[in-house]
């Protein structure tokens, strides 16, 4: 693996982290909304991650297969990481909470809150934010390797 494949695979492990806990924090801020543009409440968010190396595996094991009739060992290194590939909304219903005076209740008085759980959300944004400081902590050790290569270099 080239050093800056994996600064690419850290960065994009960056930015998967923290466009999740912009939807998680974005999840929280909703938790008690019931009347959207939509005209229902707030659908709870969550990200999709997948491999980035899958959208370039294709070409690579054709590219390879052409000039070598194998696969180089190190294929499944080169466009690594994670991409998030969509956000997508969480069909698990809200839940209904009988309040006569408020200004969303339906007929019979019942408000349709969104299935945003605060407790899952709030677990949600702690592994979230682990895994961001993990990536911060890999690419800071990458960042350190290349410093001791280039001093070893001087020498």
């Amino acid at each position: 693996m080239k050093f800056e494949d994996g600064l690419k695979i850290a960065g994009s492990a960056l930015s998967a982290q923290r466009l999740r806990m912009n939807t998680i924090s974005n999840n929280l801020a909703n938790a008690q909304t019931t009347h959207t543009q939509n005209g229902g409440p707030y659908k709870r968010q969550e990200v999709v991650f997948q491999p980035r190396f899958e959208n370039h595996l294709l070409a690579r094991i054709r590219s390879a297969r052409s000039h070598e009739g194998h696969l180089p060992f190190d294929s499944a290194a080169h466009h690594g990481g994670v991409i998030a590939s969509q956000i997508q909304e969480d069909p698990t219903p809200g839940k209904e909470v009988y309040e006569p005076g408020h200004p969303d209740a339906n007929a019979e008085g019942y408000v349709l809150y969104p299935n945003v759980n605060v407790v899952q959300e709030m677990t949600n944004m702690m592994s979230a934010t682990r895994s961001y400081e993990a990536s911060v902590t890999a690419f800071q050790s990458m960042k350190s390797m290349a410093l001791k290569a280039l001093e070893i270099g001087r020498a």
